[in-house]
């Protein structure tokens, strides 16, 4: 019979995940190429230290889809949106150095190695996981080990409503323990609006795509959970009570 692992990763088709330190990245270009400029590659790990998802994908308004937010840095010259939001030379590196110079090899980096050994001095002292970047994202988080910001507004007041549910979802599959899902732990980095309603109906049982094999598509828990994410590989974090 084989494992739970060995079924998961041969019968689902699991994509084979990159190295640890490019895991998450996402490559863009939308006329880089076509204007005969380097394309950019963004890494998530860098900025997950600093800031939540939320910052990101509802205060800036990047689209979790890939393709769908229509980032144009305009020779550098724009400002105060997007990426520039911060980007803009106070919080982090803008447009244009110090020296006058433009920064454009900072973001357009697709042609450069990734900073392992920046990234492997951040997963020395982050608590382990087995997939993805490995690190364990969310025990660092509760650890205080990282202290990500929520919010660029100076007056940002955290929302009342938390719901610390944990959701037991029940597998279709026979053989398959029922997968979890821990409201806290997602409203810890985002917003309830980044997967309510457009991803997942608030009503009970009517998510159609929250299906192993639409979250392959990139659906459902699969818009994060198959390259941003920890993987889909990770089996029991999602199925605790399954055997391995």
């Amino acid at each position: 019979m084989l494992s739970a692992l060995l079924f998961s990763q041969d019968v689902m088709e699991l994509p084979v995940s990159p190295p640890a330190e490019i895991y998450g990245d996402v490559f863009i270009d939308r006329s880089s190429i076509a204007n005969k400029v380097i394309p950019i590659v963004f890494s998530h790990w860098v900025h997950r230290v600093k800031y939540t998802c939320r910052v990101c994908h509802y205060e800036l308004e990047f689209s979790l889809s890939a393709g769908e937010t229509p980032i144009l840095c305009e020779s550098g010259t724009i400002s105060d949106r997007h990426c520039t939001a911060c980007h803009n030379g106070k919080i982090s590196f803008g447009p244009i150095g110090e020296d006058g110079e433009k920064n454009c090899d900072k973001c357009h980096n697709a042609d450069t190695s990734p900073n392992t050994e920046k990234f492997f001095e951040l997963q020395g002292k982050l608590p382990k996981a087995k997939f993805g970047n490995k690190i364990d994202w969310t025990k660092a988080f509760n650890d205080g080990r990282i202290k990500p910001k929520n919010s660029l507004l100076e007056n940002f007041k955290p929302s009342s409503l938390i719901i610390k549910r944990t959701l037991t979802l029940r597998a279709e599959m026979s053989g398959i323990s029922s997968a979890v899902y821990p409201h806290k732990t997602h409203e810890d980095w985002m917003d309830c609006s980044t997967c309510h309603p457009d991803i997942f109906n608030i009503k009970k049982k009517t998510t159609e795509s929250l299906s192993k094999a639409s979250m392959l598509k990139g659906k459902s828990c699969g818009v994060c959970h198959l390259r941003i994410a920890f993987p889909l590989n990770d089996c029991k974090r999602c199925h605790p009570k399954m055997r391995m």
